[in-house]
């Protein structure tokens, strides 16, 4: 695992979190260049997620990981959301799946 790749995932994770808020902004106010903007961000996402060299099922138990815990990043800091224990909870098993995922080698 190199930092390219973490950074990659890091990325990724933002944009699949930005295109999924473009989109449900352009579901609430019925804005179709919102639900382009949304789309094609997450085409970008969906590329650059599989620009890695991992195994696809490594990938998303480390992806997944990241992922969770850039969203709970974005919702709480631009959405100004309070995570509840059972999101830190269920997050905490998500986290330690990712990890056994990735690195368990049999």
């Amino acid at each position: 695992m190199t930092l390219r790749i973490l950074i990659f995932l890091v990325l990724a994770a933002l944009l699949e979190v930005g295109g999924d808020a473009l989109i449900r902004g352009g579901l609430q106010r019925r804005g179709v260049l919102l639900l382009l903007g949304g789309a094609v961000t997450l085409i970008v996402y969906g590329v650059m997620v599989n620009l890695t060299r991992l195994d696809f099922s490594r990938l998303m138990g480390l992806y997944i990981v990241i992922f969770f815990l850039v969203a709970q990043t974005v919702a709480v800091l631009v959405f100004r959301e309070n995570i509840d224990r059972g999101v830190i909870a269920g997050g905490g098993l998500v986290v330690l799946g990712g990890i056994v995922m990735t690195v368990f080698r049999s």
